[in-house]
């Protein structure tokens, strides 16, 4: 039995395929949570389960991203974006920015994608949260430094999130804790 869906991804076609998935994954929680496709940020994580896969595909990042002076950058600008076509309803999404992440033992997903909501809707959103209203298959992401929901389904191996336009930009800037890199 396959542990992982992917991994390892040993090839750049292998990359894409798992990039596909993770995008209509991560729209399918996206609608089962929130009853619509929310914007899109246009940055996608793809996530390691093993060492030797981490080191081939930030290879392969090296080779699809602008280089950086920042060695703790997540996301990196791609040279071409990828574009995913609209397909049953999903809407065609432009990816600009890409993010490989290092294993992870406690994270057996694919990859993440982020969305994002006007500041005022979404701190209506989080607000209700933390007033106590459940909204199914969304939580709010327990690290201070990202105000962000996540988007999350057992059956789902993917993650999405959910935040503002100007945090979505945030983090493809800012660096990340070197223990989730």
């Amino acid at each position: 039995m396959k542990l992982y869906r992917f991994s390892p991804i040993d090839s750049q076609e292998r990359l894409i395929e798992a990039i596909e998935y993770i995008h209509f994954a991560c729209h399918k929680l996206c609608v089962d949570t929130f009853g619509e496709y929310l914007p899109n940020a246009g940055n996608i994580g793809v996530f390691c389960h093993y060492e030797d896969e981490f080191s081939y595909l930030k290879g392969l990042r090296e080779q699809l991203t602008q280089a950086s002076d920042n060695p703790e950058q997540k996301y990196f600008k791609l040279h071409q974006p990828i574009i995913i076509s609209a397909k049953d309803g999903v809407p065609e999404t432009i990816y600009t920015h890409l993010y490989i992440r290092k294993p992870d033992s406690y994270r057996a997903q694919v990859g993440d994608i982020d969305f994002y909501l006007a500041q005022e809707k979404y701190n209506e959103l989080k607000q209700s949260m933390l007033n106590g209203e459940e909204l199914k298959g969304a939580r709010i992401f327990p690290r201070s430094d990202l105000d962000m929901i996540e988007m999350y389904n057992p059956d789902v191996d993917a993650l999405a999130y959910v935040s503002t336009n100007a945090m979505t930009e945030k983090v493809k800037v800012a660096s990340v804790p070197t223990n989730l890199s």
